[in-house]
């Protein structure tokens, strides 16, 4: 099912013989560019007309009353709504630990402070149509609220009776959710980047999403503020040597795949009979598993399998993909774990799944894919905050470094500048 790459008999760069994520461009830029457009003209009318196109429902009003909240809240399976608290704790304990201090840096006459200050309103984009995904409510509302976020608003495609699932409803009761919007795909984006008639526009957004959702944050970017990374279809890479069970290393190969097709799920080691083992498995848990379709749609265009010459390697070859998930299951994981650059998220032993950093564990699960873990992060409070910082000065601090600027100002051309230090000078004599 997984195609095989042998690099144990291959000569040269890695790159000669690995496929590497990219951000995809072309058709489907093109036709985000277009729903972007057309949202940003038509308002309402044109966020039901891609509603009606995409989602096969007719969505007269996106808006979901807030009374509905609680009542999905109290219609849910109480096994689930335990949960649902027990996650959005353990994503709150996490995030509280993020939180920056106030930064304060004294000079003779001179003062220097760094505020951490909050955006507005945050719009958090929570994908659908496959399956339903409350956990990303809670990855992307909670540590917006945690940073101190005073609206917070999400978007979630409807379902086909055009309605928000009601487990998808209790989660944003539970993470303390602002406005509900009944919305998905690029012109759910474009509505909270550039406003319609009924929706304001908010300050920063985030979440994961299909390619077309995620392309449409980088194209309002700028606008809005979005982290840099490219949250969109889900990826893993499972390094293991045969110390844990096979079967352990092929279902979290086949938990990231069951999100659907364009994703990555790799399986890498320097042990080749593990390897056999590995694919077998993961052939025995498709043919049974109820998401059959879409965990094959993914296996079948990027389910691969590498083997390496040793384990040095093998982390050359994760470093190269830059995976949004990376498991170590290995006898030995946190000695490999000097060797990782590039990853969104590592999960350490045969006991560690990325389902539970997907759920519970209290990290975002919002993280770079498409090879974005070069240069991004997971989702933190920092994605809704910004710095502001304050100089405080006095005459003395005026003088010690007031030549310096006039100095710097007069080698760049900018009269004014040293002239605004000349002026307070002559003022004080």
């Amino acid at each position: 099912m997984l195609r095989r790459i042998d690099l144990r008999a291959l000569s040269g760069a890695l790159s000669d013989h690995l496929p590497r994520p990219e951000v995809p461009s072309g058709g489907p830029l093109d036709a985000v560019r277009d729903i972007l457009s057309e949202v940003r003209q038509r308002g309402d009318a044109a966020v039901r007309e891609f509603t009606g196109r995409f989602d096969g429902v007719d969505v007269a009003d996106p808006r979901v009353p807030a009374s509905e909240l609680s009542a999905a809240l109290d219609r849910i399976d109480p096994d689930v709504r335990d949960a649902l608290r027990v996650a959005a704790a353990s994503i709150d304990e996490y995030h509280r630990a993020q939180m920056p201090t106030d930064v304060r840096v004294e000079r003779p006459g001179m003062s220097i402070v760094g505020m951490h200050r909050s955006v507005e309103r945050a719009g958090c984009y929570v994908p659908g149509g496959r399956a339903v995904y409350p956990s990303t409510v809670l990855m992307t509302a909670v540590p917006a609220r945690v940073a101190g976020v005073r609206e917070v608003v999400l978007m979630v495609p409807p379902g086909p009776d055009g309605r928000v699932p009601d487990v998808t409803l209790a989660a944003a009761a539970v993470a303390g959710v602002d406005d509900v919007l009944a919305i998905g795909g690029a012109q759910a984006i474009g509505a909270v980047a550039f406003g319609t008639e009924t929706i304001r526009p908010v300050d920063v957004i985030v979440g994961p999403g299909n390619v077309f959702v995620a392309l449409a944050k980088q194209e309002v970017a700028g606008l809005v503020g979005v982290p840099s990374s490219f949250a969109g279809p889900s990826e893993v890479v499972v390094v293991a040597d045969g110390s844990a069970p096979a079967d352990f290393a092929a279902v979290d190969v086949i938990l990231q795949a069951e999100h659907g097709p364009d994703g990555l799920a790799w399986f890498v080691t320097w042990n080749a009979e593990f390897a056999d083992e590995v694919d077998a498995s993961i052939e025995r848990q498709v043919a049974e598993a109820p998401r059959q379709a879409d965990i094959r749609a993914t296996l079948d265009s990027s389910g691969i399998v590498v083997v390496c010459t040793d384990a040095e390697q093998a982390m050359d070859v994760v470093n190269f993909i830059a995976p949004e998930h990376l498991e170590l299951q290995t006898a030995d994981p946190e000695s490999l774990l000097p060797l990782v650059r590039h990853a969104g998220a590592v999960f350490c032993g045969a006991y560690a799944p990325a389902s539970l950093g997907d759920y519970v564990a209290g990290p975002s699960h919002v993280l770079p894919t498409s090879g974005t873990a070069r240069f991004a992060s997971a989702l933190t409070v920092g994605d809704f905050m910004k710095d502001v910082h304050v100089v405080s000065v006095d005459s003395f601090g005026l003088e010690s470094m007031g030549d310096h600027v006039i100095a710097l100002a007069e080698a760049e051309g900018l009269d004014a500048h040293a002239a605004s230090i000349r002026i307070r000078r002559e003022a004080a004599s």
